[in-house]
């Protein structure tokens, strides 16, 4: 394996990969992608029910939307790295459950995790404005966290480089035919980076108010299409394509358009309007609504 440092007082020459995809403790052996999602799933419901509070939402609200909005997003992730990379599987359908090698695809993610979060807030009568505006920040978080699984898997790497920063890759996960040094552009860090940068950008926009309620979400969805089509042609692993493009670089450029076309369209429907406060929203329940019931318990 190539040295971290090239030699005494100089700069890092290459990051290593881990020897290993697992995390022992003890006798329990764990996949590190599996704790890696876990870990950012739990620091986004710190921060969403943080936000959530400080906007006069109920303390609960956010656990019991991710206990449905989590394991659909979980479950929308993975049908979209399948649906989309179907060729892998057409030997061995049964390695499509085998979330722990790694392929979860955030546009699948988002979709049905949301449609999971806007089902259970109407059961519940949240407010989706804000809802939305205190959960934007908190999902790059949680996909930063989650990308350091791709590190321990050795996937998500791009082009080969030379570069201070360039990450080791075992010989058997080369691309095939690849002869060189042995170093690779780490993607995955990339998106680390970007996502974490995009979280302090939507806290930023959302303490200045400068969007109407309910639209950071739309900065969220537009700024990780944004980072993650640049991340996307760096990439070097086998893809389908849609008119010369990775499949991925088609959505992310849907989504950008969308999100830049919904974000321009509210700007122009509430200019001149005053952001409103929201914690007085936040607690407006219908009366008789039962707030702690589960979505099936409570009445439309």
């Amino acid at each position: 394996m190539i040295p971290v440092l090239a030699g005494a007082g100089s700069w890092l020459a290459s990051i290593p990969s881990p020897g290993s995809n697992a995390i022992h403790l003890g006798p329990l052996q764990l996949r590190a992608y599996g704790v890696m999602i876990a870990l950012g799933v739990l620091a986004a419901a710190w921060l969403a029910n943080r936000r959530w509070i400080e906007r006069g939402g109920a303390e609960g609200d956010i656990a019991n939307l991710a206990l449905w909005a989590v394991p659909a997003g979980v479950v929308g992730a993975r049908l979209y790295h399948v649906i989309t990379d179907y060729q892998r599987f057409t030997d061995d359908p049964i390695r499509a459950l085998y979330i722990w090698e790694g392929g979860l695809g955030i546009p699948g993610g988002i979709a049905l995790g949301a449609a999971a979060g806007v089902w259970v807030a109407h059961r519940r009568h949240l407010p989706l404005g804000p809802l939305a505006d205190a959960i934007a920040p908190a999902l790059p978080l949680a996909q930063a966290i989650g990308r350091l699984g791709n590190w321990f898997n050795q996937e998500l790497f791009g082009r080969p480089t030379t570069l201070p920063w360039g990450l080791e890759i075992d010989p058997d996960r080369w691309p095939a035919g690849y002869v060189g040094p042995g170093t690779f552009h780490p993607a995955f860090l990339y998106e680390v980076l970007w996502n974490l940068a995009l979280v302090g950008l939507l806290l930023w926009v959302d303490r200045r108010r400068w969007l109407p309620r309910g639209y950071l979400f739309a900065l969220y969805v537009g700024g990780y299409a944004l980072g993650r089509l640049w991340i996307e042609r760096l990439r070097i692993d086998p893809a389908n394509e849609i008119l010369g493009l990775r499949v991925n670089e088609v959505v992310m450029g849907v989504l950008l358009v969308g999100s830049v076309a919904f974000l321009v369209f509210g700007l122009v429907r509430h200019r001149g309007e005053p952001r409103e406060a929201i914690a007085g929203q936040v607690s407006a329940v219908p009366p008789g609504a039962d707030v702690d019931a589960t979505p099936e318990e409570t009445s439309e």
